[in-house]
């Protein structure tokens, strides 16, 4: 007979949302420290978008693992700010490309100091050993959710 107790605090899952968390906590506020009116997720908009310029809408929700409709909102706020601007596609009316403005890669390349604040406080007593077996450990558990059928 199976036991009804789940042991949830020894599975890694709540390890990594606790540790997601805090991270977004203090990227946030590192952001808001440098004076730039950004959140996360218009972080990695303009990430995708420095990258590759000029993508899709659907493409940059798959991209930055969001449905449809909440990525249109976060690009209406991303346009009120003039970080981007969306154009309909040429080949494609039924579709909106995605573009980076001067000054929403000027506000991108300001957050490379605070990311790498960031990532020096979090790698902090971390061997290159340890950093890499984490990855690949990450990497697993990814890979778990998106490369094979999962049925919950």
């Amino acid at each position: 007979m199976q036991s009804n107790n789940i042991n949830f605090e020894n599975s890694i899952g709540p390890w990594m949302g606790k540790t997601v968390k805090i991270v977004e906590y203090y990227l946030q506020e590192g952001f808001q420290n440098a004076n730039l009116d950004l959140t996360k997720e218009q972080m990695i908009v303009l990430k995708k978008l420095s990258e590759e310029d000029g993508l899709s809408q659907n493409k940059l929700a798959r991209l930055t693992f969001r449905d449809k409709s909440s990525l249109a909102r976060l690009l209406a706020k991303m346009e009120l700010k003039k970080y981007i601007y969306r154009k309909q596609s040429e080949e494609d009316k039924r579709t909106n490309e995605v573009f980076i403005t001067k000054e929403g890669a000027s506000v991108f390349r300001k957050t490379r100091p605070v990311i790498q604040k960031i990532i020096d406080i979090m790698e902090r007593d971390i061997t290159k050993e340890e950093k890499e077996l984490m990855i690949k450990i990450l990497k697993k558990v990814q890979f778990n959710f998106t490369a094979k059928a999962v049925s919950l």
